[in-house]
Order: structure tokens, then C-alpha cells, then sequence
């Protein structure tokens, strides 16, 4: 089965058919693997992680889901109502809105951000900027539509001015990104930016040194690929070529749990 779920072709046309161009090589099959897609932007979907698993690998079968609906869908609304209403360090006094996350919670792909910013903030949703828009072309190079994932930060509020993640908020939060790690039950998360990948690996490198190779996430062992944040990658053209090779990984990943 591909990951995609549909032909190459189809997929091309229905991205026509949006107006979205394809953030993908030009080259040819043996070019491509060594050859970063072209980035432009686009506006990212607007679907409820409540709406029904897309038709990808990033997305669990329906009629499993279907069955352990009823218990999980109260999990997981009882998680959001603590997370809106979470007041256990002092972000909450700053912040307009609480951001739980948002995509499918049958996904196989978790993505993990760092914290809120101005636009996630005010919309009470991750990744709506242009950082987000770009996340949104990221995946459609994989041929993964942005609501068949779950994407999530590690703080669920925005520091002010958006200064770094404080250890002891990002304490604070740990919890609530545990629970939807257990409840989602990923196949492969995709940790995006050094604050991520820290928290969820344990380790204070430099994010160039925790690139690479999947590292299973502790005490999970669900493989974690590390890359770079979308607004570094918007700051840092020469670094898109890494954050393919990375979405690559993460393609094989999810390909051969499929």
C-alpha cells in the first residue's frame, strides 16, 4: 500500500485543482534523493482534530478507531478542558488562549513545536503563521495532508514576546504532552526545533547533533526524528536541504509501519 493512499498522479491533480503547488524535487527519480523541493507558501488546513482520519498512512483505519471511540473521545476531551484551562505556571496570566493542538487523533505522525507564538495565540491553534504554512507544504512533500497528523507544542502557552521555553514551564506542561503521546499512540514523532527535541529526548546538543538517525523517544520507544523548525528553515534557506532528508526519514518511517 502507499503511504499516500493514492497514485502519484491523482495526488498531483488534486493539488492543482487547489492551487497548490507541490513542495517537491523537479528532478528526475535519481536526482530527487539528493535534491531539496522547492518551498513556497500556502494557506494551511482549517479541519477540526476531531474530523475523520484522512486516507494516508498518517492516519489509523477507521473502524478501529471506531471502537474505542467512546472512552478515548472523553480522554481526550477531558485532556483539552485541563490544558484550556491549565494554570500551572505563570503563562497562563499572558495568554489569550491555551493551544491543546489540533489534527487527527488517530494519527500515526505526532509533530511536536516548542511553544505558541502570536498568530497561535490569538487563533488558539499551532502552526497558523507563516511557519505553519510552511509545515503545511512539508508534509504535502510527503504526501501527507496536514489534518491526517497531530501537531502539538511542548509549552501550550505562548511565553511573552516569544522568548525561549523556561525549564520549569516546560516542566509544568510535560504532562499534558505525555497524555496525548499515550492517547494518540504515534508511530513516529517529529520533533521540530531544539526546545522539542530536548524535551523529548533528554539531551542538550546543539539540534544539528540530534539529526540524523531516528532515536527512540524514552520510556516509549517510538522513534523520534529531529529537524528543523519552520521558521529557522524560513530564516535559513541552505538548511532546507537537511530538513528533507529528514522528512524522508520520516516518510520510511511511516511507510513501513503501515
Amino acid at each position: 500500500m502507499r503511504y499516500d493512499g493514492m497514485d502519484e498522479t491523482r495526488r498531483l491533480a488534486y493539488l492543482d485543482a487547489l492551487g497548490i503547488d507541490v513542495w517537491r524535487p523537479l528532478q528526475s527519480a535519481s536526482d530527487q534523493a539528493e535534491t531539496a523541493p522547492a518551498i513556497d507558501v500556502i494557506v494551511p488546513s482549517t479541519k477540526r482534530d476531531d474530523a475523520p482520519p484522512a486516507a494516508s498512512v498518517a492516519a489509523r483505519d477507521e473502524t478501529s478507531a471506531a471502537n474505542a471511540a467512546p472512552d478515548a473521545a472523553r480522554q481526550w476531551a477531558l485532556l483539552r478542558h485541563d490544558v484550556t484551562r491549565c494554570t500551572q505556571c505563570r503563562l497562563h496570566e499572558t495568554r489569550t488562549h491555551a493551544v491543546f493542538g489540533t489534527g487527527s487523533r488517530y494519527a500515526n505522525l505526532l509533530i511536536v513545536g516548542e511553544a505558541p507564538g502570536a498568530e497561535e495565540d490569538r487563533l488558539g491553534e499551532p502552526f497558523v503563521g507563516r511557519a505553519g504554512q510552511l509545515l503545511t507544504r512539508m508534509l504535502a512533500a510527503i504526501g501527507l495532508a496536514r489534518d491526517s497528523v497531530f501537531i502539538a507544542n511542548v509549552l501550550k502557552c505562548r511565553p511573552p514576546q516569544n522568548r525561549d521555553p523556561r525549564n520549569d514551564e516546560m516542566h509544568a506542561c510535560r504532562g499534558y504532552l505525555e497524555q496525548q503521546l499515550a492517547q494518540i499512540n504515534p508511530a513516529v514523532v517529529l520533533a521540530v526545533g531544539r526546545f522539542a527535541a530536548r524535551q523529548l529526548l533528554g539531551e542538550d546538543k546543539p539540534l544539528g547533533k540530534m539529526r540524523g538517525e531516528p532515536k527512540p523517544l524514552p520510556e516509549h520507544g517510538v522513534p523520534v526524528v529531529v529537524t528543523y523548525h519552520p521558521a529557522y528553515l524560513l530564516r535559513t534557506p541552505s538548511a532546507k536541504q537537511q530538513a528533507w532528508q529528514d522528512l524522508k526519514r520520516v516518510r520510511a518511517l511511516l511507510e513501513s509501519a503501515a
